[in-house]
């Protein structure tokens, strides 16, 4: 029940933090450098590619990990390693997907059931969609893991490259929250 906890978790050992996605080369040219502009820049990232891409694929693959459909997993893994525009990008996705893909080997959870025709190099986000399925996550749930961790990730990026204290950081990330989720009940 608490799973999709650990796959957002910023302590999941697959090297998410080590990874600005082109944060810090905008904190260095200089188009990120308060909290307005690094909000503008996280919301295009996270309305554009990571919404109408990353997310929409991950939404799928959990859908064919679900249904245990092993060539769809596959081409979506392509997919996703021929969408990455740089090299480092493809080595971003290949390397957490292979650390994901370790970490399940050794827990409980994951150690069984792994699509045996997916085959290396494997991307993050169908790795990400296994791990949701091995861990009875739905696929809902297992997409707004997604989207968080990224999120935190790269407010955590913010809040060391800039001065921008944990009490900003908070309030970034609710500025970048869906405004239909915020109000309580």
């Amino acid at each position: 029940a608490l799973q999709w906890l650990r796959l957002a978790s910023p302590a999941l050992p697959i090297g998410g933090y080590s990874y600005s996605q082109g944060l810090e080369t905008a904190l260095d040219l200089g188009w990120v450098y308060d909290a307005k502009s690094a909000e503008h820049w996280l919301s295009a990232i996270l309305m554009g590619p990571l919404a109408h891409f990353d997310a929409a694929l991950l939404a799928q693959a959990c859908r064919a990990a679900a249904a245990g459909n092993q060539a769809l997993l596959g081409h979506l893994n392509q997919r996703v390693l021929a969408s990455r525009e740089s090299r480092e990008q493809r080595l971003e996705t290949e390397q957490m997907a292979y650390s994901l893909h370790q970490l399940l080997s050794v827990l409980p959870e994951g150690a069984e059931g792994w699509p045996e025709q997916l085959q290396t190099p494997y991307s993050l986000p169908v790795v990400w969609a296994v791990a949701a399925h091995q861990f009875a996550i739905a696929g809902e749930a297992a997409v707004a893991a997604w989207l968080w961790s990224w999120l935190e990730n790269q407010v955590m990026v913010l809040m060391k490259a800039m001065p921008m204290g944990q009490s900003a950081g908070q309030q970034l990330i609710s500025a970048l929250l869906p405004q239909d989720r915020k109000s309580t009940r």
